[in-house]
């Protein structure tokens, strides 16, 4: 394969996410959870992969295995460490000039937080308006979440939790604070870059005496947080995966959202509607860091299992991943092929679910090694249905070395992207072709034209690429390849190429 690498290269300003589940990550103690110490000690591993970002899922003390629903948003779990050892991460993240974003969901809370204990039949409560009730006795908390009003742990734990009030001023009082704590607990060095925003709606679950959130609770949030903290990054997770996401960037003021859309359409592997999805995404929201572009994450099925660990599909799925405009995330794991679906209601009602999307990171092929974070072993049905089998190829172990596995490829696209400006940057444009199944667009700034054609089938495709009037000229420039193995025959008006089954290409065009 030919890869070359242009010297404008500034790892810095080319953001890569990863999103990790860390309790799944990385056991540094061996008590099979992974933690806080396990992350830090892999930092090198992320670094050679080429990740500048970390994206938690939350760390706040919580009945549940993945800590949603707190118990105490002030507290971290204990079996992720201490504040010490979450701190240390911090400081060791920004000195190696890497982010770290914080996950908060802070809608709502089990029964045993502080504000639940007190208030609940207890009208008279401090925080008897923190939460909400359906009754003036506080005798019937308000539900949650598909107007449920508890949840069993896949440990077989059971939690009443309920909804926050997000209107009361004290809570917005409150909620200030605590982000603001986590921006800057007295060392800038140990303060979070941003924020993921969990479950944000403007109307809460759709209840009527929780709407016009944006406007009341979000907006005012942001804001005062920003003037207390600039650089702070908000990224919102939509309920709705439908949309778009631009009234929470235009109403709420978060920076980022994630292209939902736009993943469902890669999913697909259809070239119209991944190029009509596209040019919607990055039409409706033009900031060239606004959209969070994946194709997999801790809530969905893994990318492989969707594909059937097709090898081809999987590079394929890699470079729609990390060639597009936005910021790319990838789920820890992801760059390995891991498989996983789980799923509401798979072993019925129970967070246990989704454990088949969040297993361990595949360190070795041995899964038995300590480092392992098999915090679910033995524990029910998803251990009987786990994907971790040994020897089977999926594992850090044995793609590493192996120049022609998923790992290495994620890692040289993720290389292509931080060392070319116009793939990193720069702009976004469908490139017309004759072709039903070659995927073709510009990526393009003023210091650089990259053209980018992936086939999204399994049998070659001859292909001529087409400049289109409004669009970077093909005349008098030649090509030079960046990734892939086709030649090209450069002409005035378009490309001509013959893109291997699955193959991904990407060239510059210079003068």
């Amino acid at each position: 394969m030919h890869i070359k690498k242009n010297n404008s290269d500034n790892p810095s300003n080319a953001e890569i996410i990863y999103h990790v589940f860390q309790r799944s990550f990385f056991d540094s103690d061996d008590d099979r959870h992974g933690d806080l110490n396990g992350l830090r000690q892999k930092l090198d591993y992320l670094q050679c992969l080429g990740i500048t970002s970390i994206l938690l899922t939350p760390l706040y003390k919580s009945a549940y295995y993945h800590n949603y629903f707190a118990d105490d948003f002030e507290s971290i779990d204990p079996a992720y460490g201490t504040a010490d050892s979450y701190f240390s991460l911090v400081r060791e993240i920004h000195q190696r000039g890497m982010k770290i974003y914080m996950d908060m969901e802070i809608q709502y809370i089990t029964e045993d937080h502080a504000w639940y204990k007190d208030a609940y039949e207890n009208p008279s409560s401090p925080f008897s308006e923190y939460l909400l009730y359906k009754d003036e006795e506080n005798k019937i908390p308000e539900t949650i979440i598909f107007d449920i009003n508890g949840l069993h742990g896949y440990d077989a734990v059971y939690r009443n939790i309920t909804t926050v009030n997000l209107h009361n001023k004290k809570v917005q009082e409150y909620m200030y604070k605590l982000f603001s704590y986590w921006a800057n607990p007295g060392n800038a060095a140990e303060g979070v870059d941003g924020f993921r925003l969990d479950h944000m709606m403007d109307t809460l679950d759709n209840k009527k005496r929780l709407g016009n959130l944006f406007e009341a609770f979000w907006k005012p949030l942001i804001n005062e947080l920003k003037q207390a903290h600039p650089g702070l990054i908000f990224i919102a997770e939509q309920t709705d995966w439908n949309s778009f996401g631009e009234d929470y960037i235009q109403m709420s003021g978060v920076d980022r959202v994630f292209a939902f859309p736009l993943r469902e359409a890669m999913l697909g592997f259809e070239k119209e509607k991944i190029a009509q999805t596209a040019d919607a995404t990055f039409n409706i929201i033009p900031g060239p860091n606004q959209n969070i572009v994946f194709i997999e994450n801790h809530d969905t099925q893994r990318f492989a299992t969707h594909v059937l660990s097709d090898r081809h599909k999987l590079r394929t799925g890699a470079a729609l991943n990390l060639l597009l405009r936005g910021t790319p995330a990838i789920y820890y794991g992801q760059e390995l092929g891991m498989k996983g679906e789980g799923g509401f209601g798979k072993y019925g009602l129970s967070d246990g679910n989704d454990i088949p999307r969040r297993e361990a990171f595949k360190w070795y092929k041995d899964i038995s090694r300590q480092g392992m974070a098999l915090w679910y072993k033995d524990s029910g049905p998803w251990w009987q249905d786990s994907n971790l089998i040994q020897d089977d190829g999926i594992s850090l172990e044995e793609q590493k070395n192996d120049g022609y596995s998923l790992w290495n490829c994620y890692k040289q696209l993720i290389a292509l992207r931080k060392s070319n400006s116009a793939i990193a940057h720069g702009k976004y444009e469908t490139l017309q072709n004759n072709s039903v199944n070659v995927y073709s667009f510009l990526r393009h700034n003023e210091e650089q034209v990259v053209i980018v054609a992936i086939n999204l089938a399994g049998n070659a495709e001859a292909v001529h690429i087409h400049a289109g009037a409004d669009q970077v000229s093909f005349a008098d420039k030649r090509l030079q390849h960046l990734f892939g193995e086709a030649a090209a025959l450069l002409k005035s008006e378009h490309i001509e190429m013959t893109v291997l089954p699955y193959g991904i290409e990407v060239w510059e065009l210079i003068n």
